[in-house]
């Protein structure tokens, strides 16, 4: 980062439009090659990427590699001291976003709370989750306050599985879409507040390891990001280092059909927030709002479409892979193991996503928090031209780690090694469509999502 910062010029930052990702208002993600090779050039590598993996058919060399790990020994008490000190950030953290949300600078990209939960947490905080590791269990203000109140500990409904917590993720990103939460500091402070309140009256009942663990989207979202960290908790409170993506062949990660859904919904959600800020959606929903289509059932409309052509082409791809491995394994057992696979993507696309909005709005968020009430006159850093190079190799890479994860579990779930490949084939074109859609989404320029 620091070259980066030393590479760079500050500028004064325009006005934010619409939602969280427009805090970047102008910025060009435009490809400096044609489009088309853009494009073939990520498919290609991912395709040549699943042949190279194909070669490794060393059963014994695939599990080492998904099992290495090693122990980092901690002080003792570190890891409660660790839990207390992310608690407190979290609620000193949700208590600046309210407050300054309700008396701070009115412009969201002078104000404290807004920076604070776009670049600082939304932006930056994730990205820590999956190159790092996930913290948010001990950061979470709501599951802290959570911990000072009675709870119920009703039982949970088994057979709800994780559908709230897609539904819930799904409606946040609808909301963050549609409505002006970079715009409105009182707008995002009542529905960070809001949250609480439901999330608080949710512990309270189910209590909070169950209501976290199974219902909250976002825990349950930084939960299957830190899957991909290389640093994860043992059991002891320890902290083991693996290699990257080697939590994602555990095969207690995901549970039922509801968590595959949760997986998905998150790839498509990430991709649906940049897709609605490209001169496509606008070229698309321009003309049907002209004809008389309100531009409110446009948003949501797309977004559950969007969900539906990932699942389904998730849903074909397990059963053409089942079809071509012969497997007497069902299409529900193929769907739950392979689907943590597609968390390596979608992390590959937040990255290239947003590391650029979060250096861009780094001195913003800064100097925000340096006087919540009082911020200096904003800056952003402007990204060179060459960092186009840098999303490019986001989206690969995070694909790249997909194709290995997915040829590992192959090689866990099937005796014969034809098997395993065959089984690949379609799960791999599906992911080929996957990486030229991300990349076809971060190279258009920025536009602001029309009509809202």
């Amino acid at each position: 980062m620091a070259l980066v910062l030393t590479s760079v010029s500050l500028v004064a930052v325009g006005s934010a439009h619409a939602h969280g990702g427009s805090l970047r208002a102008g910025a060009s993600r435009a490809a400096a090659v044609p489009a088309w090779l853009f494009l073939a050039t990520g498919g290609g590598v991912v395709g040549a990427s699943f042949l190279l993996a194909s070669f490794a058919t060393d059963r014994a060399f695939v599990r080492r590699v998904a099992a290495y790990h090693r122990t980092i020994t901690t002080p003792e008490g570190l890891s409660g001291w660790g839990t207390a000190a992310g608690g407190a950030l979290g609620v000193i953290g949700l208590g600046l976003i309210i407050v300054v949300g309700l008396v701070g600078p009115p412009a969201g990209v002078t104000n404290a709370g807004v920076l604070l939960v776009w670049v600082g947490w939304w932006a930056g905080f994730t990205i820590m989750t999956y190159t790092l590791g996930n913290s948010w269990p001990a950061v979470n203000p709501y599951r802290t306050i959570a911990g000072w109140l009675p709870s119920f500990d009703r039982p949970y409904p088994e057979r709800l599985g994780a559908w709230p917590a897609v539904a819930g993720l799904v409606v946040l990103i609808w909301i963050e879409v549609v409505s002006p939460l970079a715009d409105d500091p009182r707008l995002l402070a009542s529905v960070v507040t809001a949250y609480g309140i439901l999330a608080l009256v949710g512990a309270t009942y189910f209590g909070g390891d169950r209501y976290f663990g199974r219902i909250d989207p976002l825990s349950k979202a930084f939960r299957y990001y830190g899957a991909v960290a290389p640093l994860a908790r043992n059991a002891t409170g320890g902290l083991r280092f693996r290699l990257p993506g080697a939590g994602l062949q555990d095969p207690t990660l995901v549970r039922d059909g509801s968590d595959v859904a949760f997986i998905l919904a998150l790839l498509w959600v990430t991709s649906y927030d940049g897709l609605v800020a490209t001169p496509a959606w606008a070229g698309l929903l321009t003309p049907l709002v002209e004809a008389g289509v309100p531009a409110w059932l446009c948003y949501p409309v797309g977004l559950l479409a969007g969900f539906g052509l990932f699942a389904g082409l998730y849903r074909v791809a397990i059963a053409r892979g089942r079809l071509a491995a012969e497997s007497l394994l069902s299409a529900g057992t193929l769907a739950r193991r392979f689907a943590p696979s597609l968390l390596a993507i979608a992390a590959g696309y937040h990255l290239a996503h947003y590391l650029g909005y979060f250096i861009e709005l780094l001195p913003a968020l800064i100097g925000a928090l340096s006087a919540p009430l009082g911020p200096p006159a904003p800056v952003a850093i402007v990204l060179p031209g060459w960092y186009a190079g840098v999303e490019l190799a986001g989206v690969l890479l995070g694909h790249i780690l997909a194709i290995w994860v997915a040829h590992g579990v192959a090689f866990d779930l099937f005796p014969s090694r034809m098997q395993a490949i065959r089984s690949q084939f379609a799960l791999t074109a599906v992911m080929v469509f996957y990486t030229m859609s991300s990349l076809w989404i971060v190279s258009q320029p920025y536009r602001a999502p029309p009509f809202l």
